[in-house]
């Protein structure tokens, strides 16, 4: 995470959230060309942009954004929101995101206050600066200031990693195993990411040097997530440093960027 001055996130407005309504955030144009522009979407035909777009603005007409910390969310960030998370869904379908409604968005990185169960059963109380939050059937909540570092093409993306969780949480609390298309082996899924998340753990816990951000050892669930951030921003680095795991979330995702790229 980026240190950065951070906004107080109060409880009770994040609850208060939880019934917010749909939005009616139009597609900007405009931006859309602009976002289109980034190394993220290098390769993408004709006939995938026209599919991005579709479910760009399906997200849009489904989710409600709101801002906080003094900034209002306008078309233009909407939709570079959008088109972020309308990639990993490409060829799975929106439904992965169905189910909850709004999308807060700070300035920049803020302080989150919340309950964290450890792999133990231990509940610890956590505070903490995010870029970045998505919640069981709740909101989620991102930083514009991350948002605006995403897409480059250098392994980070805070909206492909939020919306990664929520695709985790499909089957339940976010932990690395999201459900599976028919024909996946959840042994397979479960054997290549462990190799992987064991790997990186221990090279992080001798101080070694790591391609793959070290914040991915926090959980399962993070390493999901963050490994879901390398395969469509540098799927060449993932893939020469997990191969097992890229061709997992080849699968998952069902798309080939390092294909795509070259």
């Amino acid at each position: 995470m980026r240190g950065r001055d951070a906004k107080h996130i109060p409880l009770a407005l994040l609850a208060s959230l939880f019934g917010g309504g749909k939005g009616s955030h139009a597609l900007d144009e405009a931006t859309w060309q602009a976002v289109m522009g980034l190394p993220l979407f290098d390769g993408l035909d004709a006939a995938e942009r026209k599919r991005l777009h579709e479910l760009a603005t399906q997200l849009l007409a489904d989710k409600a954004f709101s801002g906080a910390g003094g900034i209002e969310v306008d078309d233009g960030m909407a939709t570079a929101i959008a088109a972020f998370a309308a990639l990993p869904v490409l060829n799975i379908g929106y439904e992965g995101y169905e189910g909850w409604r709004e999308i807060v968005v700070y300035p920049g990185e803020f302080i989150y206050e919340g309950e964290h169960m450890d792999e133990d059963g231990i509940v610890h109380h956590v505070r903490d600066v995010r870029s970045g939050e998505a919640m069981q059937g709740g909101p989620m909540v991102l930083s514009w200031e991350d948002v605006e570092h995403s897409g480059q093409g250098e392994g980070f993306n805070v909206v492909i990693h939020e919306f990664a969780h929520k695709l985790d949480m499909m089957n339940g609390d976010a932990n690395g195993r999201p459900p599976l298309h028919t024909g996946m082996i959840p042994e397979d899924w479960a054997r290549d990411f462990q190799a992987a998340y064991d790997d990186l753990c221990r090279r992080v816990d001798i101080n070694g040097a790591t391609v793959i951000d070290p914040y991915a050892t926090e959980s399962p669930a993070e390493f999901f997530a963050v490994l879901s951030e390398y395969f469509f921003e540098v799927p060449d680095l993932l893939q020469q440093a997990y191969p097992a795991v890229y061709e997992q979330l080849v699968r998952f995702y069902r798309q080939n960027p390092r294909a795509r790229l070259h």
